[in-house]
């Protein structure tokens, strides 16, 4: 079984990076696009709104 050892990681190691990466991409693909949206600063209104 030494044939299988290291290669056997190595591949599902891979298939898990790709896999990650497809489920990602489907789930939100913004995240792929813009992974750190623009901060929006808030306004006087909306700490004097309790």
């Amino acid at each position: 079984m030494g044939l299988f050892k290291s290669d056997l990681y190595r591949s599902f190691g891979i298939g898990f990076a790709f896999g990650a990466l497809i489920v990602i991409s489907q789930i939100a693909p913004q995240f792929l696009t813009d992974p750190l949206p623009q901060a929006i600063a808030a306004t006087e209104n909306m700490h004097s709104a309790r």
